[in-house]
């Protein structure tokens, strides 16, 4: 183990021969599978081999937080004439090794978060929404974070759901449009908060309040999709064409989002057994219909994939297509789908909401002006209804100016 890490003797005998030698080469073979580079790892076999002669990792019963700083602070010095004033990064860095290294051992007390009172029924809420209503993971963790927002600002000791009223509603929405929510985000709100009080009542929890919530009027217009034109969405794919491992990944994301208009949570959740290469299949995991939706695979979009997977997936037991670049190696998660569209729009001076979401507008407006029917866009789309997809027309002023040029006088 060591060996392949250091090469002059004194170094490997301090390592061979210090505390807890076995479960210090455990955890630094658990990093090296979390994709951690070799600088790093020999940083942390350092680190290890310091904390392992600083404090009594025999002991039985777990290890606090606050003795792990305790042990940082006081560490044994291995080198002569070291500095005693260390930076707060470096200390900073200890800790964070030594409390992994003492989680993956199970020698951590982990803290223990107070709960809140609430924290059940929002659990039990957001069981109901994945298993009854199909929810998306992404919908409900929207929802779960702006009802627990709602309670904490609202809740006081003593007093349970049944307690909380209209007035507090209305000054918790008054509140949020004061400080920049849109009409259509506070409508969004309402309508959660409605939905979760709904709830409620049927379980008893509160009684006559789900009714009285008004949702701020949200204008027609309000409700059209936003997103840049075709144009731009070629531009945008176009200015990955580094060879760099960040640029090979991020062009198969956008590609992903633009050409078959997958949501940001569809695109993570993309694994590797979803791509039948053979076939040109690619299969899509839709979880507000809870299926499996097939698209024939777009050449682009499949040379796209498979350079990133030759050049730039790192090596990693994760079954996801996506990963992170840098160690450690996990899943891409849904916020950094955004952010990688976010950053390159926000080059180009293009500014739209929902940064991932308008590739899915853009697309559904494309294949609208290229004749589409509704029905076509909604299964591209994976749209559960017509009535989804029909939102597109409002904005269709191409056809309507066609429509507009028509002699209709001449048909009569």
């Amino acid at each position: 183990m060591f060996e392949t890490l250091f090469t002059q003797p004194r170094i490997l005998a301090a390592h061979n021969l210090a505390p807890c030698l076995e479960s210090r080469k455990r955890f630094i073979l658990y990093c090296l599978e979390q994709g951690y580079p070799p600088r790093s790892i020999r940083k942390i076999a350092w680190i290890l081999l310091v904390f392992s002669k600083s404090m009594d990792l025999c002991r039985t019963e777990p290890i606090t937080h606050d003795e792990i700083a305790f042990a940082v602070d006081h560490r044994v010095r291995l080198i002569r004439n070291a500095r005693t004033n260390d930076s707060q990064s470096s200390r900073r860095l200890f800790i964070h090794i030594a409390t992994a290294w003492l989680r993956f051992l199970g020698l951590l007390k982990e803290h223990q978060p107070m709960e809140q009172p609430f924290t059940r029924l929002i659990e039990q809420y957001a069981d109901f929404m994945r298993d009854q209503r199909g929810l998306s993971p992404v919908t409900i963790s929207n929802c779960r974070t702006e009802i627990d927002s709602f309670l904490s600002a609202v809740w006081h000791p003593g007093v349970n759901l049944n307690g909380v009223t209209i007035h507090d509603i209305d000054t918790y929405l008054a509140y949020q449009g004061n400080h920049g929510w849109a009409r259509a985000s506070l409508h969004a709100l309402a309508s959660t908060l409605r939905n979760f009080f709904r709830y409620a009542e049927g379980q008893g929890w509160a009684t006559n309040i789900s009714v009285g919530i008004d949702a701020p009027v949200v204008f027609r217009e309000d409700g059209l999709p936003l997103g840049p034109n075709w144009e731009d969405v070629q531009r945008l794919v176009a200015s990955f064409n580094a060879d760099s491992t960040i640029d090979l990944r991020d062009r198969a994301v956008v590609l992903l989002l633009a050409v078959y208009g997958l949501r940001r949570g569809e695109v993570v959740r993309l694994r590797l057994d979803d791509f039948d290469w053979n076939g040109e299949i690619i299969h899509v995991t839709r979880p507000k219909q809870r299926c499996t939706q097939q698209y024939p695979l777009v050449a682009s979009v499949g040379t796209a994939i498979l350079r990133y997977l030759k050049e730039a997936r790192p090596r990693s037991a994760h079954r996801e297509l996506f990963l992170s670049v840098e160690a450690p190696i996990r899943p891409l998660s849904p916020g950094r789908v955004s952010g990688i569209v976010r950053e390159r729009l926000t080059q180009f001076g293009i500014d739209v909401p929902r940064r991932a979401h308008c590739l899915r507008h853009a697309n559904a407006r494309h294949l609208l002006d290229a004749g589409f029917a509704l029905k076509e866009i909604g299964d591209q789309l994976g749209h559960r209804s017509a009535s989804t997809t029909r939102i597109y027309a409002k904005v269709d002023l191409t056809g309507l100016r066609r429509v507009a040029e028509i002699d209709l006088g001449s048909l009569l």
